[in-house]
């Protein structure tokens, strides 16, 4: 067995879930405002995810988002403005670009789940987003100050735990 390809497998793992985890479960500081399709959904802001896994994990970028849960894009960016992931999805696709590497599968629920060990909450994302109160298997939202651009989400189930942080433009 070999220990250190087993370490640089994890971790390139963990790197991908930080990636998909963060671009899925959403965050615009300096990254440039694209036009959007009239009708479009659009949200820009930043966003923070602490999964409570041991050891702790901390992720924060500023998003893009536009679309809807059948059809969409998320981009994420650092605080200079770099892209660090992009998810694109559609009926029967969805793929995650980081950098040069491009990874596909059949539904976004398939992609987050091979990643991040359970499905992640984007259809009810757009709707906590637009203020409005959406179930989500483990995930509970506080929409209170969803009229000044803040939502907070909290997993309980399935462990790990994990906080969702937005901050967007209403």
């Amino acid at each position: 067995m070999n220990l250190e390809a087993d370490r640089g497998a994890w971790s390139r793992r963990h790197a991908m879930l930080a990636g998909l985890a963060t671009a899925i479960l959403l965050a615009g500081c300096a990254a440039p405002q694209r036009n959007t399709v009239p009708g479009e959904a659009f949200w820009s802001g930043r966003l923070a995810l602490i999964v409570e896994s041991d050891p702790p994990q901390s992720y924060s970028a500023s998003f893009d988002l536009r679309g809807s849960p059948a059809a969409g894009e998320l981009q994420l960016n650092s605080p200079l403005g770099n892209t660090l992931a992009r998810v694109l999805w559609k009926p029967g696709s969805a793929e995650l670009h980081q950098g040069e590497r491009v990874t596909q599968r059949q539904s976004l629920d398939e992609l987050t789940t091979e990643f991040g060990g359970t499905t992640l909450p984007v259809a009810a994302l757009f709707a906590w987003l637009q203020g409005q109160a959406s179930e989500a298997d483990g995930w509970q939202a506080d929409l209170s100050r969803q009229p000044e651009g803040r939502v907070n989400a909290h997993r309980l189930l399935p462990l790990p735990a994990a906080e969702l942080r937005i901050v967007f433009e209403p």
